[in-house]
């Protein structure tokens, strides 16, 4: 189905017609010049230098121009049928840490260490894949906290967001609070039994200007879940001198990792806490998420869009080709 926007537009219509009357009635003096009006009163003319059959066809022409012009501002686009969206699922908010210590090398892939947010983006982009009909949205925070990506069903768009994300570029230290915060302002509207947060983080809050429990809290008030995930491991050698063994050294890289605050998060808002010391343990937390029975919604529908505004000024400019040909004295073959 054709559909104008602004159709009001074609209000415009008679504007030529009406204006070369007053043009035509006025006195001497000050007056409105158009100088396209000149060409349309030579068309009237006795004396014109065209034949009845190009006054005829220029007219028509002019006529077709300004008709196409006005159908292009009125916004002509086709509009399909109406597709329902998936009626069924969560509104999910995906807060992913991406501090400093989110490039430590201490988890694996097949046998190679990675830095954690290599990791973590595999397994999160999997989890995406895996959640058709909930409206998924991504936080990411460092020292501060900030929206990738509303609240939507594009989940492609949201996975490649979430691949493009580097260590570091929300500063170094983590705002667990503040990522809370801007999930709470998401889901606060959204239907109430269908409000979950993934909050994912290596350390412990350092940057909040709202403390973690605090937010948690408001989170319990608007019946917001919680699901909290530790990632890191809890042991890494060092290498000795030169990468030998000699002097190497067991250290915990997850020292910083604030068990206690994420558990308790977790507890307060009826969500889980999960521990993930390496890969599999990961995609263990985020397939235990992704077992959520899906909640009903309202149903939503989407009527496709696709703008035809181009097809009225193809038309306008073919006509003003062929009307400037006629105006320059060339014949329907195109030869002087």
């Amino acid at each position: 189905m054709i559909h104008l926007d602004w159709p009001w537009l074609l209000l415009a219509l008679p504007l030529p017609w009406l204006l070369r009357r007053r043009s035509n009635s006025s006195n001497t003096g000050a007056a409105l010049r158009v100088p396209f009006f000149n060409t349309l009163r030579q068309l009237d003319s006795g004396t014109s230098a065209y034949t009845d059959q190009s006054n005829k066809l220029s007219t028509a022409l002019f006529v077709l121009i300004w008709l196409s012009l006005l159908i292009a501002g009125a916004r002509p686009v086709w509009v399909g049928e109406p597709s329902p969206l998936p009626a069924t699922g969560r509104d999910l908010m995906l807060a992913v840490d991406i501090s400093g210590s989110m490039a430590q090398e201490d988890m694996e892939i097949q046998g190679q260490a990675l830095p954690r947010i290599t990791v973590v983006k595999a397994v999160v982009n999997e989890f995406v894949r895996q959640r058709e009909g909930d409206k998924l949205g991504l936080i990411l925070f460092g020292s501060r906290a900030y929206i990738q990506s509303p609240l939507s069903f594009d989940t492609q768009t949201l996975a490649i967001l979430m691949n493009e994300a580097e260590v570091g570029f929300a500063g170094k230290q983590t705002a667990i609070g503040d990522a809370i915060g801007f999930a709470i302002k998401r889901l606060r509207k959204r239907p109430d039994n269908s409000r979950v947060v993934i909050l994912l983080t290596d350390g412990a809050d350092t940057a909040s200007t709202l403390p973690p429990l605090e937010a948690a809290a408001v989170a319990a008030r608007e019946n917001i879940r919680i699901y909290t995930i530790g990632v890191g491991a809890t042991e890494m050698e060092i290498p000795g001198l030169f990468g030998s063994r000699l002097g190497a050294r067991t250290v915990n890289p997850s020292a910083d990792l604030d068990e206690d605050t994420l558990r308790s998060i977790a507890t307060q808002t009826g969500g889980e806490y999960y521990r993930a010391t390496d890969t599999a343990e990961l995609q263990q937390a985020y397939a235990a998420i992704a077992a959520l029975e899906p909640v009903e919604q309202e149903q939503e529908y989407l009527r496709p869009r696709r703008s035809l505004l181009h097809w009225p000024l193809i038309v306008a400019l073919c006509a003003t080709l062929a009307l400037q040909g006629i105006n320059t004295g060339l014949p329907r073959g195109g030869k002087p």
